[in-house]
């Protein structure tokens, strides 16, 4: 059995969702294809939803009917070592009122929605799908097979939305077949519940007033970062790790995120909680380097699939690049009905909306940041320079306290080396 469609759009996450929205909202007779039992199903995400341009621009008032968690008013960051910790956190006025800059969400709900946004406004969704492989017709993608199905779907144009795996772009000679495990990363995430109320006495939260806080030094020398988010009743608490680092190391995922949650300085944030679930997630954080070919005959490659992270260490973006970057494949989607052109210059306009795009301007302009998050000294010496020089400032011990910057660089010398501050310093103004 085969059927026909004027699009087929593979994962239904954010981007696949957002690409399938705007083509049928546009009229097109779209397919949406999801491996899950429901969109969402298969997603790990413990972080914050950062606003989203595109999204906004679809529904006027997307923050009040996605299904979102609280709207974060406080950003932390925690230096730490085995037994002390430093933390520095920016609560702005401008957070606490809509438009407001970020949420915390659980993307089994947020994908969900999003997908059946899609289906009314004329989508139609096909859960249990797996693409088996694509379908070429004269040089070009023309569908899709699916495994364990007779038949296939027929389009002339394929949205590869499948995740930062993407077989699909892998299949159509899009990206290459091996990753560099030096530009991936690996998530592990315990979601905690917590009364909502000791969640707010807690973290010093009123109504729906959320807190993100992430941790450097947290990881046992292994390149990464850890992090905390609030929910309505939950906590979000995990970590981040560079691949390579991880598998260099020998050492588990969950053994460190369980030493994570034992530290003294995070167990009593998260004392009187109750673990329920553990979830892992592979992330692409090589930026701008990472980006494969974005179109082919037949073809775009979107979100995760297209490597459309932003991993700055000081913010790590993707659900926002990867919701524009579909409703751009959308639209460029369109434009190739409209001129019945589906061949790679067809389709060429993805890539240059994108490129216009805040997604690939911002990717370019911190395309440095993935290499300098490949510093050693960011993960253990740099938290024990801050942890030591801000202790003897407040060390109260009769000795006269001399001057702050002789402390510094004394403190410096001995945990960094100066000459490795100077380096690292330049390194991390050219990257940002």
């Amino acid at each position: 059995m085969s059927k026909n469609f004027q699009a087929i759009v593979i994962g239904a996450g954010p981007a696949g969702s957002s690409a399938a929205l705007t083509m049928a909202r546009a009229g097109l007779d779209v397919a949406l294809v999801e491996r899950g039992s429901f969109p969402g199903e298969k997603n790990m995400f413990g972080g914050v939803l950062h606003r989203m341009p595109s999204l906004e621009k679809i529904f006027p008032d997307f923050w009040e009917r996605a299904p979102l968690e609280r709207h974060i008013i406080k950003k932390g960051v925690t230096f730490m070592t085995g037994d002390s910790s430093f933390s520095t956190t920016i609560e702005a006025g401008n957070f606490d009122q809509p438009p407001y800059n970020g949420y915390t969400i659980f993307r089994p709900s947020f994908d969900r929605w999003l997908a059946e946004e899609a289906v009314a406004a004329g989508a139609t969704l096909i859960t249990r799908a797996t693409v088996e492989d694509l379908i070429r017709k004269d040089g070009k993608i023309a569908g899709v097979t699916i495994q364990g199905r007779s038949g296939q779907l027929n389009a002339p144009v394929v949205v590869a939305a499948d995740g930062v795996l993407s077989f699909t772009a892998q299949k159509a000679g899009l990206r290459r077949p091996v990753f560099d495990p030096a530009q991936m990363a690996v998530g592990v995430k315990a979601l905690i519940d917590m009364p909502r109320e000791m969640i707010d006495e807690r973290f010093g939260l009123v109504r729906d007033q959320g807190f993100a806080n992430e941790f450097v030094g947290c990881t046992e020398g292994v390149r990464g970062g850890g992090f905390l988010y609030t929910n309505y009743d939950s906590l979000s608490l995990g970590l981040v790790f560079h691949l390579a680092s991880l598998r260099t190391s020998g050492k588990s995922p969950c053994d460190l995120l369980n030493a994570f949650a034992e530290q003294p300085q995070v167990a009593k944030m998260i004392r009187g909680g109750v673990f329920r679930e553990y979830s892992a997630h592979l992330i692409p954080e090589g930026g701008y380097d990472m980006i494969p070919e974005l179109v082919g005959d037949g073809i775009i490659v979107a979100g995760d699939a297209a490597a459309l992270c932003n991993a700055t260490g000081m913010n790590l973006e993707g659900i926002n690049l990867a919701s524009h970057s579909g409703v751009i494949a959308g639209e460029a989607v369109i434009a190739a009905h409209q001129s019945a052109d589906f061949s790679r210059s067809g389709l060429v306009a993805y890539k240059k909306l994108l490129e216009e795009s805040y997604v690939i301007k911002d990717l370019k302009q911190f395309r440095k940041a993935p290499h300098m998050l490949h510093n050693n000294r960011i993960y253990q010496e740099y938290p024990e320079l801050m942890c030591s020089f801000m202790e003897n400032i407040y060390k109260i011990d009769g000795a006269p306290k001399g001057n702050v910057t002789r402390q510094f660089l004394k403190a410096a010398k001995e945990k960094v080396g100066l000459g490795n501050l100077v380096a690292d310093g330049f390194s991390a103004w050219r990257s940002l």
